[in-house]
């Protein structure tokens, strides 16, 4: 009868260990299956939450195993599947996500409910939160801000110290840079295809209320851009088109 005993609490034995190797192996397949984990190493955001640098356990596009990234809050924040990455110092905390093939380097915050998808990237200093949403291949850069519900998408750039909020919506090959202040899409205007390599215009209002415009490198106030095309293009189809985007953008903007 003791005998039997015995064999039982063996048989029991092996069976917690053989549970306990299931147990562990589970955890390491799921493990495996992730491309990144948040280490011990932490810093307090501005806002005083505690924020994990990552480290990549498999590689992918964007990273090599073993590489060490930027600092989430939690792993909701980066997905797990896609080449999205966060380098750098980069920050991204609260319900921000940033998935797809995105990238947020250099000193970028992002937070909030934002969104980074597809192949957008955030860098240099730029701060991305509210309900924004960065998409398709838009940039944000510089000392950038977009927040509110403002959508930046398709090859959009937003740079330098603009501000980007409200509901406006840059989209295509839209460029706002400079001072603008652009909190609806009253506030700017953008015209594709137009000039001798098809370029596009952009006219957005600054901080000073003042309009001002991007054209491939040319930024200025409309005054300079009026001057610049008749020093460019005096005589051709391309004044009277540009000529032609002016008078729009006055109209747009009530001159």
């Amino acid at each position: 009868m003791k005998t039997n005993i015995i064999i039982n609490k063996d048989v029991r034995s092996q069976q917690d260990k053989a549970g306990i190797r299931v147990v562990c192996l589970t955890k390491y397949l799921k493990i495996m299956e992730k491309k990144f984990i948040l280490t011990d190493r932490f810093i307090v955001s501005d806002s005083g939450k505690k924020l994990f640098q990552i480290q990549c356990v498999k590689t992918f596009k964007y990273a090599n195993a073993g590489d060490l990234g930027g600092y989430i809050e939690k792993e909701g924040n980066l997905s797990q599947n896609g080449n999205a990455w966060i380098y750098d110092n980069a920050q991204v905390s609260g319900s921000a996500h940033v998935y797809g093939s995105a990238q947020v380097s250099d000193d970028a915050r992002v937070f909030g409910d934002t969104q980074v998808s597809d192949n957008a990237q955030v860098f240099g200093n730029a701060c991305v939160f509210g309900n924004a949403m960065i998409c398709g291949n838009a940039q944000v850069f510089d000392y950038a801000q977009v927040f509110g519900n403002a959508m930046i998408c398709g090859s959009a750039q937003v740079s330098d110290y603009a501000q980007v909020f409200g509901n406006a919506n840059i989209h295509g090959n839209g460029s706002i840079s400079g001072d603008a202040y652009v909190d609806s899409n009253d506030k700017h205007c953008g015209f594709d295809y137009f000039g001798s390599v098809n370029r596009h215009t952009h006219a957005y209002l600054t901080t000073d209320g003042e309009i001002e415009i991007t054209c491939g490198c040319f930024r200025g106030n409309l005054e300079e851009f009026e001057k610049q095309v008749e020093e460019t293009h005096r005589g051709t189809i391309y004044e009277k088109q540009y000529k032609a985007i002016i008078e729009v953008i006055k109209v747009k903007f009530g001159l």
